[in-house]
């Protein structure tokens, strides 16, 4: 009897052992074809969108409810962020200017943006945005200067149509969960590759200016950092009004919230304007590589609506 119940052991246990290899295949060959899928996924997926300047007209409104650009609006963001291991005042100034510039056969919105570090302005840039006939707001490319005290040290700037740069994707008409990332600019000369995906809708986020219902959140990314990312939280006709930040990999751990939105009168419009024609201007020379193929800005009066 001892026999026979150790040979029926043995059945058994080879049995079990032939069903566990078994299983052990198919999920390593489940595992494997959906590793390659995966890859053949990326592989296929575009690094750029698919931008056509016919899908747009003369007006250069942008009205998409989660990032409206109304010209002479100044949104002011305070936080931190990392510098070097040391946490820092950060603020940011966001001015939708009156300016407006043609890339690629479409007239964009000019915006300036600056960039302060503790109180040092580090960073200042024009930034150009167009709204598409189907609501989409496209950023057409932008001219940066970073600063070290009063001194230019890099301008890496990108333009549509320039060196194999494209323009990409700020806000979609319509986003919603569960649709693929899109790239928000391709300039590969200044490895500008940033991309975005809807991460969250319907949140609620409070800032110091105040609390916002159902929020969208879009999760920023770049090729050139891995396991790295932004948050921005935008609120239905403001914008953005949160900036975060998650993954391993992010450096400056950056947060900003929204203090103030505003609507400059004209004289202090007509500062930035004459800020941001500075900085077009500048461009010429500091990046003449990319700016030597483009138009200057051009003030453009409100008269389309905006």
């Amino acid at each position: 009897m001892t026999s026979c119940r150790t040979f029926l052991s043995l059945r058994l246990l080879v049995v079990l052992l032939a069903i566990g290899l078994l299983a052990f295949g198919v999920a390593q060959t489940f595992s494997l074809s959906v590793g390659a899928h995966t890859q053949q996924s990326l592989a296929a997926a575009n690094k750029f969108e698919a931008f056509d300047s016919k899908n747009f007209d003369a007006t250069t409104k942008v009205n998409n409810k989660w990032f409206p650009l109304k010209p002479g609006t100044q949104y002011v963001y305070k936080g931190f962020a990392n510098d070097e291991g040391r946490r820092v005042p950060h603020r940011v100034v966001f001015t939708v200017t009156d300016l407006t510039k043609m890339i690629g056969g479409v007239r964009g919105v000019v915006a300036l943006e600056k960039d302060y570090s503790g109180r040092s302005l580090v960073e200042a840039e024009i930034v150009f945005f167009a709204q598409d006939k189907d609501g989409t707001v496209w950023q057409l490319g932008q001219y940066p200067e970073e600063y070290e005290g009063r001194r230019i040290v890099a301008t890496p700037a990108w333009i549509h149509g320039i060196q194999d740069a494209k323009a990409g994707i700020t806000m979609m008409a319509e986003p919603r969960l569960g649709t693929p990332s899109y790239s928000q600019g391709w300039g590969p000369a200044v490895k500008y590759m940033d991309r975005g995906i809807v991460f969250q809708v319907g949140q609620k986020t409070c800032v110091p200016l105040k609390c916002f219902e159902d929020v969208l959140v879009i999760r920023e990314s770049s090729e050139e950092e891995p396991d790295a990312y932004q948050d921005k939280h935008h609120a239905q006709g403001v914008g953005v009004i949160r900036v975060g930040w998650a993954g391993a990999g992010e450096k400056t751990q950056e947060i900003l919230e929204l203090i103030s939105v505003s609507e400059l009168d004209a004289k202090d419009l007509g500062l930035v304007r004459a800020e941001a024609l500075r900085l077009d201007k500048r461009a010429y020379r500091y990046s003449k590589k990319v700016f030597a193929n483009t138009t200057p800005a051009e003030h453009t009066p409100v008269t389309n609506g905006q």
